[in-house]
């Protein structure tokens, strides 16, 4: 009985950490358009990750892999756990964790939940851009509902830019000052990635001019209002050994993939509930997070999310955008990476890339683009249109 329990505690995340992890090492490769195969974006993100940890392969438990492009294309690889096994030398349990954009956060959230083991090295990778353009949207696709959505040409862009409308509709919202808003997060993230070695944007800067004058998506959603699609690869290795960084906080809620079946499609209430049960378990509330990275596949995702998050009220967060609460110089910076948008979105990749980004914040190892002191630090990463979220909250010890 006692194991039922704990299982359906560990499923619903209405348990508390009990074991109790840290982050002992974090690696990310440069984000790009580089035709290397999905298995190296993962080994070099991962011997990063052991080599900031100071552990090898050897002193690792187990292993939790995203991806979900490993079969597609010229990879053709089903069986990536044994290629894994094979490429470190290991026998140890190597798990998957494919949940669309939200892997490398739902990857991290098992990691968290695994009890009986002392280090754990987490990994997404994906090699994404590896065929046409359509066969790629094709393949992202797949994450919306089959027959309604698919069927229907409801790409992403188009799903999103509907529940920004709803958001408008709802707060009475000024179109016009709506769109400028986008225009300044997009405008924010680039400028942040301008000092992200690890960004596609590196040291291209990006003017709010070319951001506004764009070429229309799905309405009002420009291209610049759009994330980048990248490869890419990032690692993080969590023990119950305790570091300088513990993980405080880790929630994780899911919704109906049809996303206008949803009570409300103005918000991503998925995101609510995993926050809470983050917030809860770490013992703080929004106001106390000094620095965040959130799940800004579309720039409109991101507005959507500071309210969502706690971080601003309800059908405020455009007012929060035009005086700079979120830039990087602001009360809670938001995106200092540069976000999906401006660092790259790499699908399974992106949500162990935002926690290598808190990680480094929270350690002072951000150069130019550093948050002045932050404590509490969190990542959120979300699958689909809302349908999977994972939510974490790191805390500098």
């Amino acid at each position: 009985m006692w194991v039922i329990l704990l299982t359906f505690g560990i499923l619903t995340g209405k348990i508390n950490l009990t074991n109790l992890m840290y982050i002992k090492g974090v690696g990310m490769t440069k984000f790009d358009y580089s035709l290397k195969p999905w298995w190296q974006y993962a080994y070099e993100a991962a011997i990063l990750a052991l080599e900031d940890a100071k552990l090898k392969i050897s002193d690792i438990d187990a292993i939790v892999y995203s991806t979900m492009t490993s079969a597609t294309g010229t990879e053709h690889q089903s069986h990536k756990l044994s290629l894994l096994s094979d490429l470190f030398k290991t026998n140890i349990p190597i798990i998957e964790t494919p949940s669309v954009c939200s892997g490398g956060g739902t990857a991290f959230w098992v990691a968290n939940h695994l009890t009986g083991l002392k280090n754990i090295l987490v990994i997404g990778s994906e090699r994404l851009i590896d065929n046409k353009s359509e066969v790629t949207v094709d393949m992202i696709l797949s994450a919306a509902e089959r027959i309604l959505e698919q069927r229907e040409g409801m790409l992403f862009p188009t799903q999103n830019a509907l529940v920004w409308q709803q958001y408008l509709k709802k707060y009475s919202i000024n179109e016009e000052e709506a769109n400028q808003a986008l225009s300044l997060v997009a405008f924010k993230n680039h400028s942040n990635a301008v000092d992200n070695p690890k960004a596609y944007y590196y040291q291209r800067p990006v003017t709010l001019e070319h951001i506004q004058n764009s070429p229309i998506v799905a309405s009002p959603l420009r291209a610049f209002h759009c994330s980048l699609s990248v490869n890419g690869g990032a690692a993080a290795v969590i023990t119950t050994e305790p570091t300088d960084i513990q993980i405080v906080g880790s929630g994780m809620a899911t919704d109906y993939i049809l996303t206008f079946g949803r009570e409300d499609f103005s918000c991503f209430r998925a995101t609510g509930m995993a926050a809470k049960i983050a917030f809860d378990q770490a013992g703080i509330t929004p106001a106390d997070i000094n620095v965040a990275e959130v799940h800004d596949a579309f720039e409109s995702v991101e507005i959507l999310t500071y309210e969502d998050l706690g971080f601003a009220p309800a059908g405020k967060a455009i007012e929060y955008v035009k005086n700079g609460y979120f830039k990087l110089d602001g009360k809670l910076p938001v995106n200092p990476s540069g976000g999906l948008k401006a660092k790259g979105h790499p699908i399974s990749a992106t949500g162990l890339a935002q926690v290598y980004e808190i990680t480094k914040q929270l350690k002072g190892e951000c150069g130019v683009r550093q948050v002045k002191n932050p404590v509490y630090g969190l990542t959120h990463n979300v699958g689909g249109a809302g349908g999977s979220i994972a939510v974490h909250i790191l805390k500098k010890i």
